[in-house]
């Protein structure tokens, strides 16, 4: 189940501390994810106990080459025809260490693996253990990917173990960007500014486009708000929005759909976001109320891009010199922008910035999408990249944080 409410924080991929790393040193990390069931409700993943799920397993289809794309399936090769074949001598655990030694010694030679090596933290019993598997695991999924294929995903995986030396110049003398609350960042993306151009993206054209179908499937789901369990499906998602008058109607949550959300009101809605790499925030509708706003903040990862698009933007008031101006805005750095029904702003949060709805009676509703930023990461990087992601928040699932919002984010 995807917990929508979570507490924030700046921390991406920040290691697990060494008091919940105790079960998991490499050699019993190795021993969790690669044994044998032993029992027919037992759970997979990271740890042998699945992802969140306790619930008996169903069986399904062997996919293993066909699919699977997982290392354990790999290592088992459980191609259902092979399946079918007698096996002559039993496997034992000394072989899949072997194989896990193997793949071990060879991803340490790539790019990625000399990243994570680099960090002065390596093989030590204070290394997170995640860093330590990632090289493996990203060999195994992506077994064509060359070095220099993967040299902004490798120094994307030094900064996060702490090479915060790779920060460029341009980023660190920019007032308006906070370089030290970055916290996930790619080197290599070029220039950036604080509003792009929204006609660049596809996405921007077909919510455009499509803003009035859109806007039909808001109400509807405005009619559909509580669960089943009479919960409201509008959440304050962020510690910062509990004050700031701020809520969200969540249609994807870490690049994942929310289990039960009634996706069936909003076809098109859906359809327009999933064409693009969601990342691992938030996407769906926010409603911000009258007279508040989001405070001045930034968020620290240089790979996402933002997408809003008016739905409801409340009319024009009159200010303190009389003259007539946008009751709703957003500063991103040194530039300001409001709000248009069925217009685009897209924007980079690592830049400061801030909202605010002065209007008094009428709120703002926007449909808010962040997503890997397709205009300078090539589709390998973004694929590795979610890989990464989704990889990082089962296998802290799989260590027992409840809540994996601030720590994957």
């Amino acid at each position: 189940a995807i917990v929508v409410q979570f507490i924030c924080s700046a921390d991406a991929f920040a290691p697990i501390p060494a008091s919940r790393n105790n079960f998991l040193s490499r050699q019993s990390l190795r021993s969790s994810l690669y044994a044998k069931k032993k029992s027919k409700n037992s759970g997979g993943g990271f740890g042998g106990g699945g992802f969140g799920s306790s619930s008996p397993s169903k069986k399904k289809a062997p996919r293993g080459k066909s699919g699977r794309g997982d290392l354990l399936s790999t290592l088992n090769d459980d191609d259902s025809k092979k399946k079918k074949e007698k096996i002559s001598r039993t496997y034992v655990k000394s072989d899949q260490e072997q194989l896990l030694n193997d793949l071990a010694a060879k991803s340490a030679e790539t790019i990625i693996g000399r990243a994570v090596a680099s960090s002065p933290e390596y093989n030590s019993p204070d290394m997170d253990p995640f860093w330590q598997l990632l090289p493996s695991l990203i060999s195994t999924k992506f077994p064509t990917a060359s070095d220099a294929d993967l040299k902004r995903v490798a120094k994307m995986v030094e900064f996060s173990l702490g090479s915060r030396g790779l920060l460029e110049e341009d980023v660190v003398v920019d007032r308006w960007r906070p370089h030290e609350e970055l916290h996930a960042y790619m080197p290599g993306l070029g220039a950036v500014e604080p509003f792009l151009d929204p006609s660049q993206l596809a996405l921007c054209q077909q919510l455009s486009e499509n803003y009035e179908v859109i806007t039909k499937e808001y109400e509807a789901l405005l009619e559909q708000r509580f669960d089943r369990k009479g919960k409201d499906r509008f959440q304050s998602v962020t510690s910062m929005n509990y004050d700031a008058g701020w809520k969200t109607m969540v249609l994807f949550y870490n690049g994942h759909r929310i289990k039960d959300f009634p996706y069936n009101l909003c076809p098109v809605t859906t359809r327009i976001m999933e064409s693009v790499p969601l990342a691992g925030r938030i996407a769906g509708f926010n409603r911000q109320q009258p007279e508040s706003g989001i405070p001045l903040h930034s968020d620290g990862n240089n790979m996402w891009l933002t997408c809003q698009m008016g739905i409801t933007v409340p009319p024009h008031i009159t200010n303190e010199a009389g003259e007539d101006v946008p009751s709703a805005h957003i500063r991103v750095g040194p530039e300001t922008r409001h709000w248009e029904e069925g217009q685009c702003l897209l924007y980079d949060t690592t830049y400061e910035h801030e909202t605010y709805n002065a209007h008094p009676t009428e709120e703002r509703v926007v449909l808010h999408v962040d997503f890997f930023n397709t205009l300078k990461m090539t589709k390998l990087e973004i694929d590795v990249l979610q890989y990464i992601y989704d990889m990082r928040e089962q296998f802290m699932k799989a260590e027992g944080v409840a809540k994996v919002g601030a720590q994957v984010l």
